[in-house]
């Protein structure tokens, strides 16, 4: 008996698939490098000559556009997955849209720090801040690569549900819920330990 795509792709014999277990490999390896920066945030700290400074209020808006992305692009991909083309793209570019808009407001955010005085050369503190959401940021553009690949494959092939671009969509969903939450516990971290 021929093996079906499914076999093929999702490994149906219990195992996880190979891309699948390559990319938490990747978030566990991520998730250990802002650990590290997180736990020296906090020993640097408290070392002592450390500036107070309140988080301009646009990074809890671009939080919020994050997560909304975030449910745009599982939208998305159920909309895929039901055979329901139109929307499918539609909630796709509109994750997209809220990917960029949240680098844009990132930017913002640094910007309006670098006005009150927190800048990466000055005190500990703002060096570390711009550090830890820089490279987050760098994080999110990744994401919006891989967006940018999935709305070439949905607007340039024929729509057809396979299950290489079903994985192909869920490393991309897996991978863009995992900068929001990193973001949303990077957000409270700063937070909390002003």
């Amino acid at each position: 008996m021929e093996k079906s795509m499914t076999n093929k792709y999702y490994n149906t014999n219990n195992r996880i698939h190979p891309l699948k277990f390559a990319l938490w490999i990747g978030m566990a390896s991520i998730t250990m490098m802002f650990g590290a920066f997180t736990s020296a945030y906090v020993v640097r700290q408290a070392a002592g000559n450390w500036l107070e400074f309140p988080l301009p209020n646009i990074f809890f808006v671009s939080t919020a556009v994050l997560l909304i992305s975030s449910i745009l692009l599982h939208t998305s991909f159920r909309s895929f997955k039901s055979q329901k083309e139109n929307l499918y793209k539609f909630f796709l570019v509109g994750s997209f849209v809220l990917g960029v808009l949240f680098i844009v407001l990132q930017y913002e955010g640094w910007v309006r720090l670098f006005e009150i005085g927190v800048d990466l050369k000055g005190n500990p503190a703002g060096s570390f801040l711009y550090v830890i959401t820089g490279i987050h940021a760098l994080h999110v553009i990744g994401g919006i690569v891989a967006l940018i690949i999935a709305m070439i494959n949905a607007f340039s092939l024929k729509f057809k549900i396979t299950d290489k671009r079903i994985i192909n969509f869920e490393l991309t969903l897996h991978y863009w819920h995992f900068v929001d939450l990193l973001w949303v516990y990077l957000l409270i971290f700063l937070y909390l330990s002003r």
